[in-house]
């Protein structure tokens, strides 16, 4: 005869514990949250190895983000688009735009080798 608990045949040493419920957690206040990382990488994936330079981790809006992307590409004198949330500009500029993006008040790091 089987014991009172099993799992799959499996004999428990106690009965399963019922199930308890996630306790919700306040979400931080404003005042803690640290600034939006800005990282300025290369990337190559997916572009035939022509690299560009890629910026990511920007909180600003769209109309802000092709503001931007268009004042970058005339600081690098290249091309590049915005895809989401990220600015990519052809060819690598990373130390320019972590200079031009440090000038604009953001605090950008460069990321990746």
């Amino acid at each position: 005869m089987k014991a009172k608990h099993t799992f799959r045949g499996v004999v428990l040493s106690q009965p399963p514990r019922p199930f308890r419920a996630p306790v919700a957690v306040a979400p931080a206040s404003s005042a803690n949250k640290a600034p939006p990382k800005v990282r300025v990488g290369r990337e190559v994936a997916g572009r035939g190895g022509k690299g560009v330079t890629v910026i990511t981790g920007l909180p600003l809006s769209a109309a802000d983000l092709e503001a931007l992307a268009t004042k970058l590409k005339k600081t690098c004198g290249a091309g590049g688009a915005v895809n989401g949330a990220v600015i990519e500009i052809q060819g690598d500029h990373r130390d320019r735009l972590v200079a031009e993006l440090q000038k604009l008040g953001h605090d950008a790091k460069r990321s990746g080798g």
